[in-house]
Formats: structure tokens, sequence, C-alpha cells
């Protein structure tokens, strides 16, 4: 099986001190327009998809629907994570560039 190169980043990302995750980390640096990239689970819940969705949108921070809670945390050595924020642009645009905009099925929204 071939290692999935958006989770090796957020690996590589958390070591670097790259990601704030939880909802409380994710929300302030959005607010705080530190935030490159917010990557919330598609199994969040509606309310959690929705309000960073919405704050994205409002703060112009590229947001992206990614894989579950479990795996999005075990990829930054945590146990459950259902969002987190990048703020550092490079790593948010190399990120953002292995995954397929409008193309499979992540969701999107700039």
């Amino acid at each position: 099986m071939r290692p999935d190169p958006v989770l090796q980043l957020l690996g590589l990302a958390q070591k670097a001190g790259f990601v704030k995750s939880g909802e409380f980390l994710t929300e302030t640096t959005i607010k705080e327009g530190k935030s490159h990239l917010c990557i919330v689970a598609k199994d969040a819940s509606e309310n959690t998809r929705k309000k960073f969705s919405s704050m994205c949108g409002f703060h112009n921070v590229p947001y992206l629907e990614y894989s579950d809670k479990e795996t999005i945390g075990h990829a930054i050595g945590k146990e459950f994570r259902a969002s987190l924020s990048i703020v550092d642009a490079g790593l948010a645009t190399q990120i953002q560039s292995k995954t397929a905009p409008n193309g499979g099925s992540d969701i999107w929204q700039k």
C-alpha cells in the first residue's frame, strides 16, 4: 500500500511546529490570520464542518475536508483530531498540491 502524501506532510508539519490542532487552536489561528490551510475530518460533526467552512470563507483561508478523525490524529501523533490548521504557507501549499480540488471525494473551498 502506498503511503498517503498528505498525511506524511501533516506529520512533517507537526514535527516542525506548523500544525495547530483541536477546535480552539484551529479557530484561534484562523481568526488571527495565521492559518494558511484548515483541514477538517470528513467524519467530524456537521456543525463542526459548517462552522469551519463558514469561518474559512469569511477569513479567506483555504478549507479542506480530508480523511477521518483517527487517521488525521495518528498522522500528527495524537489520538483523534477533527480539525487542524497549518500555519506555514509553504507546507500549506505542498499539502494543497497533493490533493485534487474538485476531483475525487475531497471537499475544497477557498
